[in-house]
Order: structure tokens, then C-alpha cells, then sequence
């Protein structure tokens, strides 16, 4: 690929675009899905986690993106998983405030 491309956005990894993970199995705790989704960034996962409740028939989402990179997939989601538990336990449906 030329350095033009890659300046003007073409893709510096053979062409093939950096896609993210399919979302992991969705895990029930404290009455919320935990949905982990590591975010693939150059070769690595960024720890990334959707958290959601029905409240009232409505689904609520909290999203969560951490700064945290690893070079695991399996890594990424367990840690994405296990920080989502971490805010349920320190913050319960405040999460949903707005």
C-alpha cells in the first residue's frame, strides 16, 4: 500500500480493517447483563463492556471503555467482565442516572 493511502486513511494491516470481537456471552449479576466487547486496537484489546437492566419494560445501557490495552482477547473479556461487576457493585442503577 502507498504512503498516500495510509496517509488519507487506507489500511496500514494489508488492507483488512481492524475489526472488533463479536460481544462475549452475556452474564446475568445482580439482575444486569454484563456484555463484554473488547475493542481491537492495532493488534490489542481494549477492555470495553456494555452493562444493561430492564427498569419499567425499557432496557437501560451503561457502556464502559477503559484505557487498559491487552494482548489477549480471552484477557480483555474476563477484565471487561470483572470491571463491569466492580461498577454494579459501586454504583447499583446509578449507573442510569443521567
Amino acid at each position: 500500500m502507498s504512503w498516500l493511502s495510509r496517509l488519507f486513511g487506507g489500511q496500514s494491516n494489508g488492507g483488512k480493517p481492524d475489526k472488533d470481537p463479536e460481544p462475549q456471552a452475556v452474564e446475568e449479576y445482580k439482575g444486569f447483563r454484563i456484555i463484554p466487547g473488547p475493542i481491537r486496537e492495532g493488534g490489542q484489546y481494549r477492555v470495553a463492556v456494555r452493562i444493561e437492566k430492564t427498569v419499567d419494560g425499557t432496557v437501560r445501557q451503561h457502556q464502559v471503555i477503559r484505557a487498559d490495552m491487552l494482548s489477549s482477547l480471552e484477557e480483555a473479556t474476563t477484565i471487561s467482565a470483572a470491571k463491569a461487576r466492580q461498577v454494579i457493585d459501586e454504583q447499583g442503577e446509578r449507573i442510569f442516572a443521567t
